[in-house]
Order: structure tokens, then sequence, then C-alpha cells
């Protein structure tokens, strides 16, 4: 049993940056730093690197890494970067007792139950039903999904490519916008519409619709409230990047049966603030015909916390 003194090391690697913590069991985080993956050769060298910075501090015997690749066994491939690793072998470099690593939005979906109202944002009305699925959706560089099914006093989360489901037009605008993206991918999943490149793709798309040149607009600079004020195309991007949101999420909480939440992760969302609020991701999520009212229902949450995937880290350490 880990005592008040415990602290265990946890992480969150992406393709770009690599963010080290300490926290302790109940899962506060007590210190955090980021760094540059193209800074180290190795992810070794990188968690050396954090350790060393908290020589002060008393140093973790166990800990646990959520990383962008799948980790399904010892070998793990990143896979927008070079990093690649043996997790026993980089256990053993560290001289740690216990070293779990775990796909990042794993992570992020272990870190539901641990999120306090400070955490979250809600979106439109419902409450949570007691022992039921959570759902989980994280639209950022790619568009992840995920779910938590109750397995007695536990969560055990669910890994699949749901972010690829193919994207359902309900709308003609939608459908004209669907019919462009056609001609330019072999598959229009949600992650053509529902990621940075996404939003990118709707705008285009739109531009394209109503013939008029794209400019060279970023993500970002897409959902910027200054450019949308002054850009109606990026304006509408935005909006149908939120409504298609409402389409995907009130789908994947249908085949899940959510009707313990649904929540928003991710880079982008949580950046829109109010204009998400306002947006038609509610009133879409809700429009399933008969099982509106099962839509209803359920909630819909803006996952806010800054580092959710430490605390997705914490609860499978706390597992045992």
């Amino acid at each position: 049993m880990a005592n008040s003194e415990t602290v265990w090391l946890v992480g969150d690697v992406g393709a770009t940056n690599a963010r080290f913590g300490l926290v302790s069991p109940d899962g506060t985080i007590l210190h955090s730093s980021t760094f540059a993956d193209a800074d180290f050769a190795t992810i070794g060298d990188a968690i050396r690197a954090y350790l060393a910075q908290n020589g002060s501090r008393q140093r973790p015997g166990i800990g646990c890494l959520a990383i962008a690749a799948p980790a399904t066994g010892d070998e793990i491939r990143m896979t927008n970067h070079p990093w690649s690793f043996s997790v026993a072998a980089l256990r053993a470099e560290l001289g740690f007792e216990r070293l779990e690593v775990i796909n990042d939005f794993t992570a992020v979906a272990l870190a539901l139950p641990r999120l306090g109202p400070a955490d979250r944002m809600p979106v439109g009305d419902g409450a949570p039903a007691a022992g039921r699925p959570i759902a989980v959706l994280g639209p950022g560089s790619g568009l992840g999904a995920s779910g938590l099914v109750p397995a007695g006093p536990r969560w055990l989360p669910l890994t699949g490519e749901g972010g690829h489901v193919t994207m359902a037009a309900i709308t003609g605008r939608e459908n004209g916008v669907l019919e462009w993206m056609r001609r330019h991918f072999d598959h229009v999943s949600a992650e053509r519409c529902l990621s940075g490149p996404g939003l990118v793709n709707l705008y285009n798309a739109l531009a394209a619709l109503d013939g008029v040149p794209a400019a060279p607009y970023t993500a970002a600079q897409i959902t910027d409230p200054a450019t949308m004020a002054q850009d109606p195309l990026c304006r509408e991007a935005t909006g149908m990047f939120c409504t298609m949101l409402g389409t995907v999420a009130g789908d994947l909480a249908l085949t899940l049966g959510a009707q313990g939440g649904v929540f928003i992760a991710g880079g982008i969302v949580p950046r829109l603030g109010p204009h998400f609020v306002d947006s038609g991701f509610r009133a879409r999520f809700e429009a399933k015909g008969r099982l509106s009212p099962y839509l209803a229902a359920i909630p819909t949450y803006v996952v806010t916390h800054k580092l959710p995937a430490f605390l997705g880290c914490a609860a499978v350490l706390a597992s045992g």
C-alpha cells in the first residue's frame, strides 16, 4: 500500500512534446514539465532529464507513461515520431520496480471518473446514470474515441478506432461538403472532418462549394474568434465542426449505451469555450428521432483539465 510520501512518475508523450510529472497515489499532480521530443535521442534520455530536474524531490520507483502509439506489447514504436523502445529495457534503465505504458487516449478515458466539477464543463442538460458506460471523443491532430465499461469496482477502457467511422451528413450543406471530400479521399471518416486537418478540410470544401478561393488558414486560424468575425466561411466551418461532432458523439453514446456521460477531450474543443456551448453540438447530439429522449437524458461535458492523461496514468498505477 502506498504511503503518504509516495510519488509516482507519469508521462504524456506525443509526437512533438513529452510531458512528465510526479503524482501522489490519489492523482494529485505535484509537479510537471514539458520537453521537446526533438531535444532527446531517446525517451529514456528525456525521462532522465526530468528526474534530474527534480533531484531534490523524492525519486519515484514506479511509473506509467501514456504514449501516442499502440501499446499492445513490450516493443513500443511511436506512430508519428522516431522514438521506439522496449518497456522492460526502459524500466531497467530507470531502475524502476514497475513501469506501465498505455495508449494516450486510453489514459484520457481512464481519467474520466477522476475528474471533479472544476475539470469539466457541462454542455446542455442530462445527468449521469451510476454504473453505466462512459464515452469519450478527442478531436486533435486526429480523432480519438474510446469508452469506459464498469466491471465491479473498476473501469475497463475500450481500445478501438472509432474516429475512423464513416462520417454521415444530416443536412444538404453537409452532404455537399462530404461529396467534395469523397473526390479527395478514398474514405471520408469522422476524422477527416473532426480534427485539426478536418477543420481545414471543412473550410476548403465550403470555399469550393461557394466558388471562392480558399485562404491558407490553419485550424487554429479558422477557429480564432477574430478570423471568424471577418470570414463567414471560417465561422461556418467551425459551426459545422461542432454540429458534426454532435452527430458522432450521439452515435457513440447509442453504440455504447453511454448513460454515464459523453466527454469531449483533445486540444481543439476546450479552446472554443463558450462558442462550443452555444453551437449546434448539443441539439445535434440529441437529434436521433425516436431515441431523442434517450440522448436528452445523457450529459455531455468538455474536459477542461490540462493534463487528463496524468490522471489516467495514476488510475492504472492505483489499480495495482
